[in-house]
């Protein structure tokens, strides 16, 4: 063999890594690219030639596409009653009647802050018992939310949000009628159990009926809605304070919920649907063999000043070479004797699917391509073989038959059904206690901390806005108190139309950069208005209300608060919800579980503190909080997808299935 020949072999012997990273997010150099939460988004990159004879709506793999050519994800069933399914007018109705019952349950942790002062004087109490009454409402939450989550999952959502909306109606009857403080409060802590399943469930009642191209805007619109309550309602009660009294703003809001109880049972239906696995949203395992050849004959081809050829080296003849080419998730080996591949030549593929390897031999024999790829990722390492008929199907002799391919088409009066019996057979127990695992999750984690602090700042200003403003030096009424909330209510409408539509827009981008490849932690790019706008609005609100400024500079910086938590939710929720959709209504509950006791814990000293210090040193503290808990979203963002893969590793959900 010549020296000429020994340097080439050596050449093509050389490892070449393949990238690790792009957009500055690593790849998990065990799964690749096959991590849950990531999504083939935009193929247009990675086709064929000859897209324009498959049929209409669905891409070379059959994988069914939007009007836009995005993929649809989750792939609906061909099925008319698949909630993705439904008619448009259907699915928005959902969405409006749901959200239209969220602004009120959202709103019924600040509805006294302009009232504070009445409410204390009607019973004789101080200030901080009656910023109790919102801790205690908090703490209801929080109990209704562990209630909540393991019913969803074993009997469904719709009759929780009937049984919830009949709750609330109570709840607020009872307030409004409390004879005594601790009536009260005990009438806070049920309306708190009552208003949980418009928290818990809409992110994954939302996630069921829309794709994930939709599911940005309209979780969007759920968010606005939800804190806008906290916004707009506060600014209505000042009103209704003002004039009739607090005890009214209970009336009304009973009477508004008895309202949409009537509402929730026409429009919202029931989202269970037992949707079978369809091929992974990446591009077929030949057309990725395909992909990783011809990238491999590429770099080969730039050494020897070739395109499209398998390099020779020169005078050898009929001697071959061998080279090898790895990554740390795949392992290529080709060997070559003679010239090109002839790809007219037959070929045999064999793969091996337990462990992911595939070969490909030509019929000549001559020419071989051996490539071990990682197995797809399964929700559990050891999966239940998938149901082959009907009587497989889990529950197939009750009545969630109806909610599978396999049964009728459901009419408009049929869903409007209450109760549907059990739908799965998973342990009331386990399923309570798996919220609680998602802790464990780093991305559900970081959702975690943002959302609550996204939340809880918003509850913080609703027991300081009577504190500040209705003393010197500005001494407003109950009326101008709650006009305030105009300032962050605007703020609210612009931040969530921000993290809606734009989220959108943004992925879409990225993903296009990323090869049509969609990462949740593409969502993480708005945590930089986060940051800035709520730790911005935080220091600046405590430092102008210390200086006493004229009253339009703490109020704007209430607005910039508002916009920055706002945003901060939508993000929270969209990036939690696309990393585990698995698992969407178990991290709803971890979200508002934690967002309800630490609104709990600051009720219990936030006044006293505030009293004891100034609004400047307190709300600059709250500000570095933001400011700290929101830079570790740069890890996240370069080492999600790593922590993704990690977590299905250790499948510390799927023990408890």
């Amino acid at each position: 063999m010549t020296d000429q020949t020994q340097s080439s072999e050596a050449k093509y012997s050389t490892p070449v890594v393949a990238r690790q990273s792009h957009l500055w997010i690593l790849s998990d150099p065990r799964s690749g690219e096959e991590v849950p939460g990531s999504v083939l988004f935009i193929g247009k990159d990675n086709e064929p030639l000859g897209l324009d004879q498959l049929e209409k709506g669905k891409s070379r793999d059959g994988l069914k596409r939007g009007p836009n050519g995005v993929i649809l994800d989750p792939q609906p069933d061909d099925h008319e009653s698949d909630p993705l399914n439904w008619p448009r007018w259907r699915r928005e109705c959902a969405l409006w009647t749901i959200g239209l019952y969220s602004l009120i349950g959202g709103g019924q942790t600040p509805i006294l802050a302009a009232g504070f002062n009445d409410v204390a004087e009607t019973y004789g109490v101080t200030i901080p018992e009656v910023a109790l009454t919102t801790g205690v409402y908090m703490l209801g939450l929080a109990i209704g939310a562990i209630i909540v989550s393991p019913f969803a999952i074993i009997y469904g959502k719709r009759p929780l949000y009937l049984v919830g909306a009949i709750i609330f109606c109570a709840a607020s009857l009872w307030s409004a009628a409390s004879p005594s403080y601790v009536s009260l409060v005990i009438a806070r802590v049920v309306m708190g159990i009552g208003v949980s399943p418009c928290e818990c469930l809409p992110s994954s009642y939302l996630s069921e009926i829309f794709y994930l191209h939709e599911r940005g805007f309209r979780l969007g619109i759920y968010t606005l809605l939800l804190l806008g309550g906290k916004n707009l309602v506060p600014l209505v009660s000042g009103i209704i304070i003002e004039t009739k009294g607090w005890r009214w703003v209970f009336w009304i809001v009973g009477i508004i919920i008895g309202a949409l109880v009537f509402l929730l049972f026409l429009f919202v239906p029931e989202t269970y649907w037992v949707r079978y696995a369809h091929p992974p949203h990446r591009p077929s395992l030949m057309h990725r063999i395909s992909g990783i050849t011809k990238s491999t004959l590429s770099i080969l081809s730039r050494e020897n000043g070739k395109s499209g050829a398998l390099p020779a080296t020169n005078g050898m003849g009929g001697n071959g070479c061998e080279q090898t080419i790895r990554d740390t998730s795949n392992t290529v080996e080709k060997g070559c004797e003679g010239g090109d591949i002839d790809m007219k030549e037959e070929i045999e593929a064999t793969s091996n699917l337990s462990t992911g390897s595939l070969t490909i031999q030509s019929g000549a024999g001559t020419n071989h391509l051996q490539i071990a790829l990682p197995s797809p990722p399964a929700r559990s390492p050891n999966p239940k073989p998938k149901n082959s008929t009907l009587a497989d199907l889990p529950g197939h002799k009750g009545p969630n038959i109806r909610y599978t391919r396999h049964g009728p088409k459901a009419s408009f009066k049929s869903q409007l059904t209450v109760w549907n019996g059990r739908l799965r057979e998973d342990n009331f127990w386990k399923a309570m206690i798996r919220p609680l695992l998602l802790f464990s999750y780093p991305a559900i984690l970081w959702s975690t901390v943002v959302y609550s602090l996204s939340v809880v700042w918003l509850i913080v200003l609703s027991e300081t806005v009577a504190h500040i403003y209705q003393k010197n030096p500005y001494n407003f009424t109950q009326l101008q108190t709650g006009m305030v909330y105009i300032s962050p209510f605007i703020g609210g409408v612009l931040g969530s139309a921000v993290a809606g539509r734009l989220s959108d827009v943004i992925v879409k981008f990225m993903a296009k950069k990323n090869n049509g490849l969609y990462e949740p932690e593409f969502r993480l790019v708005m945590s930089i208005g986060v940051m800035f706008a709520t730790s911005v609005g935080l220091m600046g609100f405590g430092w102008s209300a210390y200086k006493q400024d004229f009253w339009i500079i703490p109020t704007i910086f209430f607005g910039i608060i508002s916009f920055g938590c706002s945003l901060g939710s939508t993000t929270a929720i969209t990036f939690a919800v696309d990393s585990y959709r698995q698992y969407a209504a178990e991290a709803l509950v971890t979200l508002n579980f934690s967002k309800n006791i630490l609104g709990l814990a600051f009720s219990l000293f936030w006044n006293d503190w505030l009293e004891a210090s100034n609004s400047k040193v307190c709300f600059l503290a709250l500000g570095g909080i933001q400011l700290f808990c929101l830079l570790w979203t740069i890890p996240l963002y370069i080492f999600g997808k790593r922590m993704r893969a990690w977590t299905v590793r250790k499948n510390l959900m799927g023990r408890l299935e």
